[in-house]
């Protein structure tokens, strides 16, 4: 998970270099509270804790990938590069998973 942060942070800079200090910002939080929340899941101190903590990292997979979008669709950000993208639809499906399974358990 840290080196799929380490592709956020690098895509968050490189817009940040282009002075898009706001969505820089929003890139960045959300696309490394991914993995913040994915470690505090691990030391969860009940099931129904690591199922909420999970679905919080859903939560900012989801967010990163409409900021990714968006600079995808405008001519003023850089486009992220296709990697970044299936990067994010493969933790999102491996989250999805690890919550629903844990549901049925």
């Amino acid at each position: 998970m840290i080196l799929k942060s380490i592709k956020i942070i690098e895509f968050s800079e490189s817009i940040r270099e282009l002075n898009k200090f706001e969505m820089a910002s929003q890139i960045f939080r959300s696309g490394t509270s991914i993995g913040a929340n994915i470690r505090e899941a691990q030391n969860a101190e009940s099931k129904a804790d690591f199922i909420h903590k999970f679905k919080i990292a859903a939560k900012e997979a989801d967010e990163v990938e409409y900021w990714l979008r968006l600079c995808e669709e405008s001519p003023f950000y850089p486009r992220p590069k296709i990697e970044l993208h299936e990067d994010l639809k493969s933790i999102i499906m491996i989250i999805s998973k690890i919550i629903s399974t844990s549901k049925n358990k």
